[in-house]
């Protein structure tokens, strides 16, 4: 899709990092769960990391949609793992930016958009998935402290944070009660109870996180005490759709490896676009992926705009996510055998992909807001 100038200009970019500074190391990454942290300070460098946050804290002074054409150009570097490693900010610093003080803000947000620092943004709970009034960390107000007591599952870059929005309750409302606070690398009682071993996106480190008695002094409050939730909600537009372009952008990724297979592969004295079944399911996967990236960008440009799209957001996010399954699936079907090999992109993206209906609200919450906006 044909965007304006500054746009295509930071795709350039992006793309050209992700040839130079992601795809020749991917494969090691993936096999070695991690790749450097020194990798932040160059995309950082490269003007790839902060080009979607305002100027006066060391952003490029773009809008959310050079984070999204980000995501989607970054991904062709072979490693999802990678991009939500160095894309974990971007779920972490939005609750500073829309609730916290100028101060908070110059404290925490540089840093960061510098690859100095890392941040992560902690709300899932071992008990707590989608449904985040049920969050039970807590947070006891104490003289000019809070005592943060509780645990996260499953945190994107938590193993090695610097600073994690860490969402937890300071009152009995199941919404009204949730406040967001900044928990900084080297507080006592703030550990990495582990890190996870995970199916797909490999790169990015992902661990559970405690809290024992943490004491986080007010001036790490972002907000006011119950401000948390609403700024959650519009947070969780934005991830969901970042994710539905990583839906996309994964089934583009597998499409054009399909095809090259399938031109490359004899069968039958014939190569596998010979066969007209094959073709034809090419065709369909290509149609999907098109319909997929075209409802995004629709929502994209939309959102950019101003509309809250809670509704036509998870309805992209649930089609992306289904189209990055099948088209995945029919990619490995295409390679057969060497599909099912770790030495294929194909078979990596197929394993990446099954994230996508879970990650940041599942197909069956996102159906039940989709749902409700059909007034059901």
């Amino acid at each position: 899709m044909k965007l304006d100038e500054h746009y295509e200009l930071f795709r350039a970019s992006c793309l050209r990092f992700a040839k130079e500074k992601i795809a020749p190391f991917a494969d090691e990454w993936e096999e070695s769960e991690a790749f450097p942290r020194e990798l932040y300070r160059e995309a950082a460098a490269a003007g790839v990391l902060a080009a979607a946050y305002p100027e006066e804290y060391g952003g490029g002074g773009g809008d959310m949609l050079h984070g999204l054409i980000g995501v989607e150009a970054l991904l062709t570097g072979g490693s999802s793992g990678v991009v939500a490693g160095l894309g974990s900010m971007g779920i972490a610093l939005p609750p500073i930016l829309a609730l916290g003080s100028e101060e908070q803000k110059q404290r925490f947000i540089p840093p960061v958009l510098r690859g100095e620092k890392i941040a992560a943004l902690a709300i899932t709970e071992p008990g707590t998935g989608s449904d985040v009034s049920g969050i039970a960390t807590r947070a006891v107000r104490d003289g000019q402290d809070y005592v943060l007591t509780g645990s996260k599952l499953f945190i994107t870059s938590g193993a090695r944070a610097d600073l994690v929005s860490v969402l937890a309750r300071t009152g009995p409302d199941k919404h009204a009660g949730l406040t967001f606070f900044v928990v900084e690398k080297g507080m006592p009682g703030f550990t990495v109870s582990r890190a996870l071993k995970k199916t797909g996106w490999r790169a990015s480190d992902t661990a559970e996180l405690s809290f024992d008695g943490v004491r986080v002094p007010e001036g790490n409050r972002i907000g006011d005490e119950g401000s948390g939730f609403v700024a959650l909600m519009k947070n969780f537009q934005h991830e969901r759709l970042a994710l539905a372009f990583y839906g996309h952008a994964t089934a583009a990724i597998a499409l054009e490896d399909a095809l090259a297979y399938a031109r490359e592969r004899q069968a039958f004295g014939r190569p596998l676009v010979g066969f007209q079944v094959t073709r034809h399911k090419l065709a369909r996967m290509a149609t999907e992926v098109e319909a997929a990236r075209i409802l995004n960008y629709s929502c994209a440009l939309r959102v950019r705009d101003g509309d809250y799209l809670v509704k036509e957001v998870s309805m992209a996010k649930n089609f992306a996510a289904e189209v990055a399954q099948r088209v995945c699936y029919d990619a490995v079907q295409i390679f057969g055998g060497m599909g099912f090999m770790r030495e294929t992109r194909v078979e990596r993206l197929s394993r990446d992909a099954r994230l996508l209906p879970i990650g940041g609200g599942t197909t069956e919450i996102m159906n039940e807001i989709i749902a409700k906006g059909l007034g059901l």
